[in-house]
C-alpha cells in the first residue's frame, strides 16, 4: 500500500483518542519507535474485543503503553494485565493510563513475560482472559502462544504482532534468529489449524495473526 492510500485509510477509518494520539506522537520521538503498535492494527483490536464482549486483556509486552491506553479508553469495563521487562518505558505507560484516568482498570506486571504467564497459570488464570496480545521478543513468540493457549479462555483471541517482520519473513537471505523464529511460527501456526484454533494473518500493520481458540 503506497502512502497517499495509507493516509486515505487513515482519515477515513481511524478514530484516535485524543489521548492516544499524544502518548503515540511522544512514543514516535523516541529511539524505539519502531515498537509501537500501528493505530488502525490497535483499532482493530478494539473491534474484536468489543466483539468478543471483552472484560480481561493480556499484553506481551506494553512498552509505553498505547495499545492498553486505547482499548481501556474505548471499553470502560475492559481490565487489562500487562507485562514488561522495562520500568523505563513503562513509567511513561504509567503516567498516560493515569492522566487518562483508566490506570485503576491496569494491572502491570514488571520481569521477564514468560515468567510473568507462568506466575498467572500457577495462580489459576486459566481461562481468565477473553483475549492476548503479544508484540514482544520474536524468538520468545511460541512460548507466549503455548501459554496463551491456556489462559485464553475458549472462544478467545491470541492476536500476534509483527508476523510478516517488514517482508523478512520472504526474503530466505535474511536468517537473522527473529525473522527465523517468526517465519518458523508462521508455518507452525498454519499446519496446526483446525479443531485447537482458527486462524487468519491479516496484512495491516506489520502483519497481525489472530487466532480464535475453540469452544
Amino acid at each position: 500500500m503506497n502512502e497517499d492510500l495509507q493516509r486515505y485509510l487513515l482519515d477515513v477509518s481511524l478514530r484516535e483518542p485524543e489521548a492516544c494520539r499524544r502518548l503515540r506522537e511522544l512514543t514516535l520521538k523516541m529511539p524505539e519507535a519502531n515498537m509501537i503498535s500501528s493505530p488502525e492494527q490497535v483499532q482493530l483490536i478494539l473491534l474484536l474485543a468489543k466483539m468478543l464482549g471483552a472484560r480481561h486483556g493480556l499484553e506481551i509486552v506494553t512498552f509505553t503503553g498505547y495499545t492498553s491506553l486505547f482499548l481501556t479508553l474505548r471499553m470502560p469495563k475492559l481490565k487489562m494485565t500487562c507485562c514488561d521487562l522495562s520500568e523505563e518505558f513503562t513509567r511513561v505507560a504509567r503516567e498516560h493510563w493515569s492522566g487518562a484516568r483508566v490506570d485503576d482498570r491496569i494491572s502491570l506486571e514488571l520481569g521477564p513475560a514468560g515468567q510473568t504467564l507462568d506466575v498467572l497459570e500457577d495462580e489459576g488464570y486459566d481461562g481468565a482472559f477473553d483475549f492476548a496480545y503479544i508484540d514482544a521478543d520474536k524468538t520468545g513468540y511460541g512460548g507466549y502462544v503455548e501459554a496463551c493457549f491456556t489462559l485464553v479462555r475458549p472462544g478467545g483471541l491470541i492476536l500476534l504482532d509483527n508476523v510478516l517482520w517488514g517482508g523478512g519473513v520472504i526474503n530466505e537471505e535474511d536468517q537473522s534468529e527473529d525473522t527465523v523464529a517468526l517465519r518458523e511460527l508462521n508455518a507452525w501456526l498454519h499446519e496446526n489449524a483446525g479443531s485447537r484454533y482458527d486462524l487468519s494473518l491479516v496484512p495491516i500493520g506489520d502483519g497481525l495473526t489472530i487466532l480464535r481458540l475453540g469452544d
